[in-house]
């Protein structure tokens, strides 16, 4: 193992990145509430700063992604449709099956220049998660609660204020509902057993009602929906513990435009239409399984270095005050003084453990966990 492999698998360098994005989160946290009176005076201004305070956040872990751990995201696109990626609104069906599909989905996000803007239909609980939940409640994420009855209003409300948004995003949307587990897909192949569906081998039934909805409340804002299939080669099975681990990963995502007028606007047709995406989903995974590749061409957007810059740009603002703290204490010898600072390191691993633990599939919601038929919502 080289030194360079070596050090990236040490607890150390670990609490170091942590720390960096935490404090840098916390101080973009803070500083998107002074944007609080600006969206009573200039909503559009405040917007678009709130984007780009979102990008100091997301693009560090998309650096270390990247650049830390190499992983590598390999796209399989028609590449004329890659020339309107980043050049309108799109609603983004991404498989749910892998504990970093996020990451995947925010490096392609960050080569096409919407990383910032780009939106997602997230667990409420992440509302509370501090520097992401947070940050993401000032980019007008939208929150649910998972029961349909009580979010379709606010669901509603909150996809019609992005039809004035004023640069271009990318809705992402896990019509799964919540992430495969093995449990879950044999719950969800007895619901479409008695529903008379085709079952699906490597997904969940889609929920349609939350598609239905956000095509119907972004058409004429949208242009189109990217359908992206997700799987990594070798059976990987990657985990965010081995990003920070600097394990190299090499992801493949096929990624076909539909333009969002061929959707159906009926409910029950439009339900119908995202039940055959799925099935066709499914044959793209079955087709990776025996082949180790997804069909048609491959593109190579590049790495852009302003992920890698934000990042250095971070660690040396918030590193060099914690280095001349750490010199104090070292000098004044002080053992109360030293043994607080201990308290403190360690309440932050601890934080930063859990905050990983959130990703783990292991750890994951027990929605759909449910042994009685689901309703499809």
């Amino acid at each position: 193992m080289g030194l360079l492999k070596l050090l990236k698998t040490q607890f150390l360098c670990h609490l170091i990145m942590c720390y960096v994005f935490l404090v840098s989160g916390l101080i973009v946290n803070l500083l998107q509430l002074c944007t609080l009176p600006l969206w009573l005076v200039n909503r559009q201004l405040a917007r678009r700063i709130n984007i780009r305070l979102c990008y100091c956040v997301c693009s560090q872990m998309v650096a270390a992604f990247e650049w830390w751990s190499g992983t590598e995201v390999r796209l399989y696109a028609d590449p004329k449709s890659v020339l309107q990626f980043g050049n309108e609104n799109a609603i983004v069906v991404l498989n749910h099956g892998f504990e970093i599909d996020f990451l995947c989905g925010w490096t392609l996000c960050d080569r096409f220049g919407v990383l910032g803007s780009s939106k997602v239909m997230a667990k409420r609980e992440l509302a509370y998660v501090p520097v992401i939940g947070w940050m993401w409640y000032f980019l007008e994420m939208i929150f649910c609660k998972r029961k349909w009855e009580e979010d379709r209003r606010m669901v509603t409300q909150c996809l019609q204020n992005l039809r004035d948004y004023p640069e271009h995003f990318w809705f992402l949307l896990f019509c799964e509902g919540t992430r495969f587990t093995p449990k879950k897909h044999q719950i969800s192949m007895q619901v479409a057993e008695s529903k008379g569906l085709p079952k699906l081998k490597y997904h969940l039934l889609p929920r349609t009602k939350g598609f239905w909805v956000t095509v119907q409340n972004l058409r004429g804002a949208a242009a189109a929906v990217y359908d992206a299939t997700l799987n990594f080669r070798d059976n990987e099975t990657p985990t965010l513990r081995g990003v920070l681990n600097g394990k190299k990963y090499h992801a493949d995502l096929y990624v076909r435009r539909i333009p969002l007028d061929s959707i159906p606007e009926d409910e029950g047709e439009c339900g119908a239409w995202l039940h055959k995406l799925y099935q066709e989903k499914d044959s793209f995974q079955e087709y990776h399984a025996q082949t180790g590749r997804f069909p048609g061409p491959t593109v190579s957007p590049p790495r852009r270095p302003w992920a890698l810059i934000n990042l250095l740009f971070w660690s040396c603002l918030v590193l060099y005050p914690l280095g001349l703290l750490i010199t104090q204490l070292i000098s004044s010898g002080s053992l109360l003084t030293i043994l607080a600072s201990v308290v403190v390191c360690s309440a932050a691993s601890v934080g930063v453990r859990w905050m990983i633990a959130q990703t783990e599939i292991d750890s994951g919601s027990n929605y759909g966990n449910k042994d009685v038929p689901l309703k499809n919502k």
